[in-house]
């Protein structure tokens, strides 16, 4: 049976200020109601296959999980890497998982695996499927699978496949893999029709996969195979040995096994199956004003944005009321703390911007203000030297770890629901209009016992305010 494994790493960087480091863009609602990971998820329905199985980095788990369990899916675990190395290390952490799930639930003796990505728009769930179906019968004959994009134009933002002879009726050899071209060259293999873009979406067995890359890469294979003997289950999440797996090299499953393999072989184990089915990566600000609708103007407005004399822009308001008047052929993105705004034809140099970022120790390129947690999220509301204000909301029946800090103390305002506060020996209700005070150094936890969301303010005053001076006793989400 078919073993479905998403990859949800990456930091989409050109897609900044909405996507960070520890909210990329995987997990941002940017083309409906659901998110990237979400909509992944949605498109294997129809096909028989096994709950999926997630790679993700650890800073991710808690964001992953809860939209997983919010879409409704079922999953087979999350894996979890401490850091990252790339699609190839990944691919056989999971490809490793996955013999070892098979082999207990006796399901399958070797899944088939088929690789997606967590970040990549696909517009025809239809036709998505059908090249999934179609690519079976060569996985099943032990061949490497990739799927080609059918172009729609002469890209250079992507590597290219040259199909060879044909093979079946829905399937080509692989003739070689091809680095980004430039224009010149991207028009003549957009013209010649014997090239698809290169999606990095994969199907084969877990087996075949592993043989291959421990032929071409047998440090990884043995680096993958030892961070998973010293495996721990916490929660659905699988965490890996960690120092074991600092000691893997760093690859991309083309330049690890593809090419390798086409090199060898003279492509006989590959096989390319085309999928025209409306994919985009959306690699930058302009692949996403190119796959949304669009006003009379050429205009992609999102948000609260009134524009005149204005002509194929990309604006995206998160909160306040964007007014453009007399620009042409630019992005402009708001959110709580950073605004950008770009010319389209330079978009894919937004990732300086976060380089740059990084450099001066800003925290801009990692995290929103606005932040996610297992229990809820808070946002950032003011900062001063000695003193900072957190609006908090808590989700109901979730509890914060119980901590203390040696640096602040806390002042807590309940605005909405009810809270029940840990504080030192005694636990308190504090509802509505209600607050408390929290000395620095005293034990304390935060728990919503209601049916509806908590809402608090909180102040916080003391010489260190950073999210590092917490002392955790006990925590519901693995977090000591």
């Amino acid at each position: 049976m078919l073993y479905p494994v998403i990859m949800a790493g990456g930091s989409g960087s050109r897609l900044w200020p909405l996507s960070r480091d520890l909210y990329p863009k995987q997990f941002l609602k940017i083309s409906s109601d659901d998110s990237m990971l979400q909509q992944t998820f949605a498109r294997l329905q129809g096909i028989n296959h096994q709950p999926p199985l997630l790679v993700c980095n650890e800073e991710h788990r808690f964001i992953a999980a809860e939209q997983i369990r919010l879409g409704g899916f079922k999953h087979s675990g999350i894996i979890l890497e401490p850091f990252g190395r790339n699609t190839a290390p990944a691919i056989a952490l999971a490809a490793l998982q996955a013999l070892k799930t098979s082999a207990v639930d006796k399901t399958d003796a070797d899944p088939i695996i088929l690789v997606l990505a967590a970040d990549h728009l696909i517009e025809n769930r239809d036709a998505f499927q059908f090249a999934i179906r179609d690519a079976l019968p060569y996985a099943k004959a032990n061949q490497l699978v990739t799927f080609g994009i059918v172009p729609t134009a002469a890209e250079t933002g992507y590597g290219y496949i040259k199909r060879g002879k044909q093979k079946g009726d829905s399937a080509f050899k692989v003739e070689s893999f091809i680095e980004k071209p430039d224009l010149d060259i991207a028009r003549a293999y957009f013209c010649s029709g014997e090239y698809y873009w290169n999606s990095g979406m994969f199907m084969f067995k877990a087996s075949q996969y592993l043989k291959e890359l421990g032929k071409h890469n047998p440090l990884m294979l043995e680096v993958c195979k030892k961070s998973m003997e010293g495996t721990q289950l916490d929660l659905d999440f699988v965490r890996i040995d960690q120092k074991a797996f600092e000691e893997c090299p760093s690859n991309s499953i083309d330049y690890a096994v593809m090419e390798p393999v086409c090199s060898a072989y003279g492509s006989g184990n590959l096989v390319v199956v085309p999928m025209d089915a409306g994919w985009n990566d959306i690699g930058s600000w302009s692949a996403l004003w190119d796959v949304s609708d669009k006003d009379l103007h050429n205009n992609v407005h999102q948000g609260d944005v009134l524009a005149v004399n204005s002509n194929n822009n990309y604006v995206y308001s998160e909160n306040k009321l964007i007014a453009t008047v007399g620009i042409n052929n630019l992005v402009v993105v708001e959110t709580k703390d950073a605004i950008l705004v770009a010319d389209k034809s330079h978009v894919q140099e937004v990732k300086m911007i976060v380089e740059k970022l990084k450099e001066a120790g800003r925290q801009e390129y990692k995290i929103h203000r606005e932040v996610y947690r297992p229990w809820g999220k808070y946002d950032s509301i003011d900062f001063g030297q000695r003193d900072q204000v957190k609006r908090i909301t808590v989700n109901p029946g979730q509890k914060l770890s119980i901590q203390k800090h040696y640096h602040r103390a806390e002042h807590w305002i309940v605005v909405s629901g009810t809270a029940s506060v840990t504080h030192g020996e005694d636990t308190i209700l504090v509802t509505e209009d209600q607050s408390i005070y929290i000395p620095l150094g005293t034990i304390h936890a935060l728990e919503n016992p209601g049916k509806i969301p908590l809402e608090m303010i909180e102040v916080q005053t003391g010489s260190y305010l950073g999210e590092d001076d917490i002392i955790r006793y006990r925590d519901c989400f693995g977090r000591l």
